[in-house]
């Protein structure tokens, strides 16, 4: 790793170290680390727990457990200088052990980490915010026997290597990823980088993996809420057409449980929402900054008796301070999930948009304006 001296035009080699030549250890700092910043590993990562040590019989601890975006369940285990012999047998074990958690069981142990590490909250919303999904009840965790696992260390002895390159050819996903500290001067660098699979072997078989699925076709549960939410939005998108509906014109049904269209706001779309228990129109401010969410959010609610008045009833306005999206939105209660009382809900979606659109598109558009002048339109 080289520092660019950019008025000298020069690189500079920072200084590769060991991380007992800098007195780092593995739970006080690599571990915490990773905790902290699981997108260090290349993917979004929901830490659930850390020396986790739930299994019966034993007191193992696994280092990191983690959710990835599928629901699925990974297991991180760390180490220094070196990988050892015996650190993919370990995880193998970790693996197995928890192949057999549950959805309360996960839920539990995230609610205990939550208390323990993160001054408290709540893991069941947390978990489905991550997963993009409405209700816990359509979260899908820890499915079948996919377990996959994360080995980190900054040196790995043939045998891992070995082992995870056999394990992924016998469609288990195991990764490798090397970090290695530096410093220069006072500071303290950690570049970490996946060895296995390299990036590029990685989209490829994420690739053939994709098309795998595609031609089995998806299973159970998820499949039957993905036709559901694909029929719904049929229906609605071609009731929104009927009704001269512009907004969707150009909007395919999908399988998630919200229909997006733009507003003219860069990342910030309104959108239909589809739920089990719900059914909502929303208008989101989800660009890359959180601070700029915030200010857009901050200026909307000013109009806020305005836009109220023009839609004809109360909004519910979510600045979330907690997170880096902010919303407004009108939900109806119901069973969304009786296909027999979906016209009901496809009536009140295009008349409540229709409405939801009018009210918005004049302030919108001011804050649009009040966005150039910012210089971040």
């Amino acid at each position: 790793m080289f520092q660019v001296n950019r008025s000298e035009n020069r690189l500079k080699k920072l200084e590769e170290k060991r991380f007992s030549d800098l007195n780092l250890r593995e739970r006080e700092h690599l571990q915490e680390w990773l905790a902290n910043q699981p997108d260090a590993l290349g993917e979004e990562l929901l830490i659930i727990q850390k020396e986790f040590d739930g299994f019966a019989d034993t007191r193992e601890r696994l280092d990191l457990l983690a959710l990835d975006k599928d629901g699925q369940l990974v297991v991180i285990e760390n180490k220094l200088d070196d990988s050892g012999r015996d650190v993919a047998w370990q995880a193998l074990k970790y693996a197995a052990y928890v192949s057999s958690l549950t959805k309360a069981q996960i839920v539990d142990i995230y609610q205990q980490y939550l208390d323990r590490y993160c001054g408290g909250g709540n893991a069941v919303a947390q978990i489905c915010d991550f997963l993009e999904e409405e209700e816990l009840v359509e979260v899908d965790l820890n499915p079948g026997t996919n377990q996959r696992l994360i080995f980190i260390a900054a040196n790995f002895r043939k045998e891992v290597t070995s082992t995870v390159l056999w394990l992924r050819e016998h469609r288990i996903d195991a990764r490798c990823f090397k970090v290695i500290p530096y410093v220069f001067g006072e500071e303290l660098f950690v570049d970490i980088q996946p060895v296995i699979p390299t990036p590029e072997a990685a989209d490829f078989m994420i690739g053939m993996a994709e098309k795998e699925t595609e031609a089995r076709g998806a299973q159970g549960e998820q499949k039957s809420r993905h036709k559901l939410r694909r029929d719904y939005w049929e229906m609605a998108l071609d009731a929104l057409k009927e009704s001269g509906d512009t907004l969707y014109q150009n909007i395919s049904a999908g399988k998630d449980h919200w229909l997006s269209a733009g507003s003219g706001l860069r990342s910030c779309p309104y959108a239909l929402i589809f739920g089990k228990s719900e059914i909502r129109v929303e208008f989101s401010f989800s660009r890359a900054e959180t601070e700029e969410n915030k200010w857009l959010f901050d200026r909307l609610i000013q109009n806020k008796d305005q836009i109220e008045t023009a839609f004809g009833d109360e909004i519910q306005w979510l600045r979330l301070d907690d997170k880096k999206a902010s919303r407004i939105q009108y939900a109806l209660s119901c069973d969304g999930y009786d296909r027999e009382r979906w016209p009901e809900y496809v009536t009140w979606h295009v008349k409540h948009m229709r409405k939801w659109e009018a009210a918005l598109r004049g302030p919108l558009a001011e804050l649009n304006q009040a966005l150039k002048a910012r210089g971040s339109a």
